[in-house]
């Protein structure tokens, strides 16, 4: 997709949802998200049900809901719990809380290895029950989520990509099934590598650091990718990252660039 203005479908979901995701825990106000809602960007993840739900993004959805606007939102409530009943009961509360009856997107996190299937069938359960529509799994286990791609309860996939994790090219992406009515939809997380990717001293020697836009804009241009998750803290960061949305894929050479910087700073540990 060359147009990171149009709206991409969330995978077998069918769900329309903007590139750029935003996300809870950075602490954004609810003016800064509701600009983001406006300008397309209607993915948001809200979480974890253990620590509590944000007070921005709380706000922010009540308003969405008070405009009449709820069916242009696509929410996925994260959890970290591993707990059926404490899920559920975390996830009544704060959807209440914000004057919302449903969830649209369950995300199950963090598994690095086979999810227990009393999680899947809790989860289930939830979506029986009318508080989600659909479930998904937040893995940096590529191993396990390639074994999942292709078939599996999950319907949405939260995985870690960014130009110093490459690896789901080869891991998942190829495994991924052809049809967007058959794959689960994907959505990509940590694309700055917490911030290791804009710092000078972690540059090559004689390169300046990438900028946000450069990670989010690196992830967005492999087709794979339905959303790229990102954060802020201020109305103006906010901006910025919508920025990336005019821009457009990476040029090569700009993605010959980013590339080598990735490799970098995922060779830097070990160095």
């Amino acid at each position: 997709m060359t147009d990171f203005r149009e709206p991409a479908v969330l995978g077998r979901t069918g769900l329309k949802v903007g590139r750029l995701g935003m996300a809870s825990g950075y602490g954004a106000p609810a003016a800064a998200i509701e600009e983001a809602f406006e300008r397309g960007s209607n993915y948001f993840t809200w979480g974890t049900v253990i620590k509590g739900y944000a007070p921005g993004m709380r706000e922010a959805l009540g308003n969405i809901v008070a405009k009449g606007q709820r069916d242009k939102l696509v929410l996925a409530a994260v959890t970290y719990a591993h707990n059926n009943t404490l899920t559920e009961r975390l996830l009544r509360r704060g959807l209440k809380s914000a004057g919302l009856d449903h969830a649209d997107v369950l995300i199950l996190g963090y598994f690095s290895r086979k999810v227990p299937r009393r999680l899947i069938d809790g989860a289930l359960a939830m979506k029986e029950k009318g508080l989600v529509r659909f479930i998904g799994l937040s893995s940096h286990d590529r191993k396990l989520l390639g074994k999942l791609a292709a078939e599996g309860p999950f319907d949405v996939f939260h995985l870690r990509y960014s130009a110093a994790h490459p690896g789901a090219e080869q891991d998942i992406f190829p495994l991924l099934p052809k049809e967007t009515g058959k794959r689960p939809g994907t959505v990509a997380f940590t694309a700055t590598r917490w911030g290791q990717l804009l710092k000078a001293k972690r540059m090559p020697p004689g390169e300046k650091p990438l900028t946000a836009a450069d990670c989010y804009r690196f992830v967005l241009s492999n087709p794979a990718i339905d959303v790229c998750m990102s954060g802020a803290k201020t109305v103006e960061q906010m901006r910025e990252n919508l920025a990336v949305l005019e821009s457009g894929p990476l040029s090569v050479d700009e993605m010959d660039r980013v590339r080598r910087i990735g490799d970098f700073v995922h060779g830097s540990k070990r160095r």
